[in-house]
């Protein structure tokens, strides 16, 4: 049965049967808006936009994993900021002709990553287009905590990571390869699982700034730097590199190579400097990047990566990084 067939209001009932609903959400899908409970006074809200061919690939990916990493990429931003994810607005645009069933697994990709993360879809809206787009709103609760921004790290603040780093970026050279692993790489570029909880974790902590991974780590720490006035020094004999890239990179190096990998997460070619390279300028594993005090005991899933220093910009071991940081949205193309 299409879309078109089964109708948009008989889709979005389909829809609020799959989808999770926590305590804070008085009023949900099926009226003119939301309306949600925020006991601390304040809304943390984020937006973002997924297009076919632009951030994902259907022949690369199913749609519970196109969901799942929708939910994923909003709800990091709000890790971000040291808040907990309450929910999402959903907007929906697909080809009338699509498969309703093809929609509602999208839809159980989503809520699975919203029930992980502890939040909710509130409500949204759909509308037919002639490709997949997916237009999210995150809110978060703050819990009395203070945001923390991208603007306060000083100097004599130790850098910290969260999360995963490289997975996404070397998923997307092996499936631009034609290759079908090491598949633990793949998955985590077709759906990404970020760290929620050690943002607020870290507001707690007290970190001085924070942000997520999306792009790149060097590109994305740039914009700490920039924002807080420093310079950001990256150690990248401390950065976990995992074996399972230097796999990806003797598959990559052993196969004939049918074009380059560009988009999000590749952090540009497929040859982006091997592990390392993943590791400094991949985006979309949405690990979390933050600043704390020099003397803050920071927990065993937090790896110290570096320092903050009087200066301005990123260095990586003392040194200009040569070449891109990561993503660039204006620039590169989904291969």
């Amino acid at each position: 049965m299409s879309i078109s067939d089964l109708g948009e209001f008989g889709l979005i009932a389909s829809f609020a049967e799959r989808l999770p609903r926590g305590e804070t959400t008085l009023v949900g899908i099926g009226d003119d808006a939301a309306v949600l409970a925020m006991p601390d006074g304040r809304v943390v809200a984020s937006t973002d936009l997924l297009v076919e061919g632009r951030h994902f690939r259907r022949d690369w990916s199913g749609p519970e994993q196109i969901g799942g990493k929708a939910a994923a990429q909003n709800l990091a931003d709000l890790a971000a900021m040291g808040a907990d994810p309450t929910a999402l607005l959903v907007g929906l645009a697909v080809p009338a002709a699509e498969s309703a069933d093809w929609v509602q697994r999208l839809v159980a990709g989503l809520a699975q990553e919203c029930t992980r993360a502890g939040a909710t879809v509130a409500g949204g809206d759909m509308a037919s287009a002639d490709t997949v787009m997916i237009a999210i709103t995150a809110l978060g609760n703050l819990a009395g905590r203070a945001p923390v921004t991208r603007a306060g790290a000083r100097p004599g603040d130790v850098l910290a990571v969260a999360g995963v780093l490289g997975h996404s970026a070397a998923g997307l050279a092996l499936l631009a390869a034609g290759l079908d692993g090491p598949a633990p790489l793949i998955a985590a570029h077709r759906w990404p699982h970020p760290p929620y909880q050690a943002g607020p974790e870290a507001a707690t902590l007290g970190a001085t700034a924070m942000i997520d991974i999306s792009d790149g780590m060097v590109a994305d720490l740039g914009h700490v730097a920039r924002a807080s006035g420093v310079q950001i020094d990256i150690d990248s004999g401390r950065l976990p590199v995992p074996v399972l890239l230097a796999d990806a990179a003797a598959a990559l190096a052993a196969a004939p190579a049918p074009g380059t990998a560009t988009g999000p997460g590749s952090g540009g070619s497929s040859d982006s400097g091997g592990p390392l390279g993943w590791v400094l300028t991949g985006g979309e594993d949405h690990a979390l990047a933050a600043t704390f005090g020099p003397q803050t005991p920071l927990p065993p899933h937090w790896t110290v990566a570096g320092e903050v220093t009087e200066g301005r910009g990123v260095l990586v071991d003392g040194q200009v990084f040569p070449g891109r940081g990561g993503w660039v949205s204006f620039g590169d193309k989904y291969s």
